[in-house]
């Protein structure tokens, strides 16, 4: 079922933002958060919404800037901002966090992150610690180490040469491109998403999904990616803050699944206490689109009732 609420709202940033929601059916249990990956939009979690909603539990989804029906000063499509948009899409996760807080002032929130939105999700978190109950990182990579480096480098030759307001030609080619050549006899360019057929043919029918992000969005990913490998920024954080990590094992863009095995380790070596980490078997990236879908969002929402619940 689709939200049962679309609306436009401002943030501080002067985003005006399209936010989704939809109410929990019954009595509401607790509130949760989406953000979005790249190159898609919040409209695709209409069927986490409407799962989460029969579990007791309220959702809000927008689409962050430079995606979907969001608009934003002096930005474009594939764009967060000409400067300094990583602070102005974490500004706005703040905001949508603010308003769920005056719309929910007694349910607890969990924050949820597929892809770029679960990088998005974290560096909320280390910004904001005490902002949610719960968090959840699906199908992110915070591992790019030298790799991620080198793209940074690139990304900046590109920028001198090109500017910032234009799409890389480089990232593709090393990311999606790379991700789908990865794919056994592949239909199409984004078979890497999913193994169901029917989902893939709806992300390359949307015109809202598939395009490519300017260079400056891409600097932004990868600065929020080097803040969130950095253990020192995850001292605010409290160590029994439950974390939900989810990845798949024919995944390419999280490595099969080991950027999110090692993010877990990561937060057990930091000492963090309420860790559920799962890779699923025979799953490509997308696992809210994936065949195996409805167990793992079963599983999610166990866990989800658990926090609220029995999580002090």
């Amino acid at each position: 079922m689709p939200f049962d609420r679309q609306m436009f709202f401002r943030t501080p940033t002067g985003a005006q933002v399209n936010l989704y929601s939809r109410k929990a059916k019954g009595r509401p249990r607790g509130v949760l958060q989406i953000n979005h990956g790249l190159a898609e939009h919040a409209g695709r979690y209409s069927r986490l919404a409407d799962f989460m909603s029969a579990r007791g539990f309220h959702t809000y989804a927008h689409d962050h800037r430079g995606h979907g029906y969001t608009t934003a000063p002096g930005t474009i499509r594939g764009m967060f901002g000409a400067i300094d948009g990583a602070r102005l899409v974490l500004e706005d996760v703040a905001a949508i966090h603010t308003r769920i807080r005056e719309e929910n002032p007694d349910l607890p929130v969990i924050v949820f992150g597929h892809s770029m939105g679960g990088i998005i999700a974290l560096n909320h978190m280390l910004r904001r610690p005490q902002d949610a109950k719960a968090v959840a990182i699906w199908n992110a990579n915070v591992s790019a180490g030298l790799p991620g480096r080198l793209a940074q480098a690139l990304l900046a030759y590109e920028r001198f040469r090109m500017g910032s307001d234009v799409p890389s030609r480089l990232l593709p080619k090393l990311t999606f491109q790379a991700w789908a050549r990865k794919m056994p006899q592949r239909r199409t360019d984004f078979d890497w998403l999913s193994r169901d057929e029917n989902e893939v043919d709806r992300y390359v029918a949307d015109p809202l999904c598939g395009w490519d992000a300017t260079v400056s969005m891409w600097q932004d990913i990868f600065e929020m990616i080097f803040h969130a490998a950095a253990d020192h920024d995850f001292a605010a954080l409290p160590r029994d803050l439950p974390f939900h990590l989810v990845g798949g094992a024919e995944d390419p863009a999280t490595d099969g699944g080991k950027a999110v095995t090692n993010l877990a380790a990561r937060l057990d070596r930091m000492g963090f206490s309420n860790l559920f980490a799962k890779v699923y078997d025979e799953t490509r990236h997308e696992s809210l689109n994936e065949l195996n879908r409805d167990i793992i969002m079963a599983r999610f929402a166990d866990w989800a009732d658990w926090v609220v619940t029995k999580h002090p």
